[in-house]
C-alpha cells in the first residue's frame, strides 16, 4: 500500500513538472552560433502584438548588438505550442501566459546582454538613427494602437 501511494505521488509530481511550460519545450534551433547564445523568437501567424513588439525589440538589439537571432512561425513548432515565446541561449526568459506573457523589452534583454558581456556593434544600426527612429517609433505606435 505505502508503494503505491508512493509511486503515485512520483508520478503526479512528475505529471506536474512535465506540465510546467519551462520544463515542458526546450529552444527550438541551435542555442549558439559561432559561440555567441542565440536570441530565438516564436511568433503566432500571422504576428499578433505581442509577437510584433518582440520581433520590433529583436530588430533594435541587432542594431546595437551582435547577437543571432532566430524567428519561428508557432506553426511549425509541436502542436500546442504557446506564442509569444522567447529563448535566449536555450533559457526561456518569456512566454505567453508564463514570464513576462511572452512579451520581452530591450532594456531588460540589453541588462541581460551587458551582464552576459555580448559583443556589441562597431556602430549603431539605422534602426536607431534619429531620422529612421522617429518613423520607426510611429510605426509601432500605430501597430500597438496608441
Amino acid at each position: 500500500m505505502m508503494k503505491t501511494a508512493r509511486k503515485a505521488l512520483v508520478i503526479a509530481a512528475m505529471a506536474f513538472l512535465l506540465s510546467q511550460p519551462s520544463f515542458a519545450q526546450t529552444a527550438p534551433g541551435p542555442i549558439e552560433i559561432d559561440g555567441r547564445k542565440v536570441l530565438t523568437l516564436v511568433s503566432n501567424d500571422p504576428p499578433g502584438l505581442r509577437c510584433n513588439n518582440n520581433i520590433q525589440v529583436a530588430a533594435e538589439l541587432a542594431n546595437a548588438y551582435k547577437v543571432p537571432i532566430l524567428v519561428y512561425p508557432v506553426s511549425f513548432m509541436p502542436a500546442g505550442t504557446k506564442a509569444p515565446m522567447v529563448w535566449f541561449g536555450g533559457e526561456n526568459i518569456a512566454q505567453s501566459g508564463g514570464k513576462l506573457n511572452g512579451m520581452i523589452s530591450y532594456t531588460e534583454l540589453s541588462d541581460l546582454f551587458e551582464l552576459e558581456d555580448v559583443e556589441k556593434q562597431g556602430k549603431t544600426g539605422l534602426l536607431l538613427a534619429p531620422k529612421v527612429n522617429s518613423s520607426f517609433q510611429a510605426l509601432k505606435q500605430s501597430i500597438k494602437g496608441d
